[in-house]
């Protein structure tokens, strides 16, 4: 018999939710209406009352909406949006799944339109970042000219200055994989360095940075690959993985809806670091609560996600600084 037992709650899994439990509920709803293909008027109120219960905590709206328009597939959105033409959040989960389908091969969806919709939930609430984020996601889309996305840059800032989604779209579309260049990506980072306050909701940013330079090497092959690990020795690196390590895992320290996203993105980059024990201690502060990325870019993401955390974070949990990250998000 185990002297310690593992909490079921701590159990590696992925729920896109992360830890917001009302959401999965909705979630759970929507699935069931997507998998019978119809829209009844009770999930269309749960949508709108779990997209309004955020409030101005835009960091948590643009959560509750990537996951709803994930779980939603193509046809709920529209149905809602139909059924409530100026329902804020109607307009924008149609908004989000037209990106989502956009992305995929042969898309037939019309980027104007969606920027149309995006400027009608603008107009319906001036003071919502989100509706301006999903602007700048369809320019990524579309690799428009960056004299584009400035001014929509500055839309975003003057209501949200430290806006997760808004600063990884503008990472991706910054980066030498579309329509900019590594030296972009350093302006980016240079220009919110200073700046942003470390538990703010984008203070992943550089982190995030790093892991698609390390993958970038790695896929080049041949000796960029070899030579991919590098990456983490450059002082900018080290930095970035001190602090964050220091601070992250701390009780409350990350308060904003994707939290366990950025843990799971911390814990990642201190193992290819080859920071095993600090890694355990942030798979600790995790819950057990995995992400599809990054862990996806090295294998089927639970699998490669459960591998490191019995790994390192199977200590006791009652035992110091990894216990007391861990019990938090339990």
């Amino acid at each position: 018999m185990p002297v310690f037992r593992r909490r079921k709650g701590s159990l590696p899994r992925l729920v896109p939710e992360l830890d917001d439990v009302t959401l999965g509920r909705v979630r759970r709803r929507v699935e069931t209406c997507w998998s019978r293909g119809s829209l009844d008027t009770a999930v269309m109120a749960l949508m709108s009352d779990v997209i309004d219960e955020a409030g101005q905590d835009w960091d948590r709206k643009a959560h509750r909406l990537a996951v709803l328009a994930a779980s939603a597939g193509r046809s709920l959105p529209g149905i809602w949006r139909q059924h409530s033409p100026k329902d804020h959040g109607a307009l924008l989960l149609h908004a989000w799944s037209d990106l989502i389908q956009a992305r995929q091969q042969d898309s037939t969806v019309d980027l104007h339109a969606t920027r149309e919709t995006c400027r009608l939930a603008a107009e319906l609430l001036p003071a919502d970042p989100t509706p301006w984020t999903l602007y700048l996601a369809t320019l990524r889309l579309e690799r428009s000219p960056s004299t584009e996305l400035a001014a929509i840059w500055r839309e975003i800032k003057a209501r949200d200055p430290w806006n997760r989604e808004a600063h990884l779209q503008a990472l991706g579309y910054l980066s030498p994989d579309e329509c900019g260049s590594s030296a972009l990506v350093l302006d980016l980072l240079d220009g919110v360095r200073s700046l942003m306050p470390p538990d703010a909701p984008a203070a992943g940013l550089e982190l995030t940075a790093l892991v698609h330079g390390h993958q970038r090497a790695v896929a080049g092959g041949g000796m960029t690959a070899l030579g991919a690990g590098e990456i983490w020795r450059r002082p900018d690196a080290a930095r970035a993985l001190d602090q964050a390590a220091h601070y992250w895992p701390g009780p409350g320290f990350l308060h904003h809806a994707a939290a366990l996203a950025d843990l799971n993105l911390l814990a990642y980059a201190l193992l290819k670091a080859g920071r095993t024990a600090e890694a355990g201690t942030v798979l600790h502060a995790t819950g057990g609560v995995a992400t599809p990325w990054p862990w996806g870019m090295d294998g089927e993401p639970l699998e490669r996600f459960a591998h490191f955390h019995g790994r390192y974070a199977s200590g006791d949990p009652d035992d110091g600084g990894a216990g007391r990250a861990a019990s938090r998000r339990r």
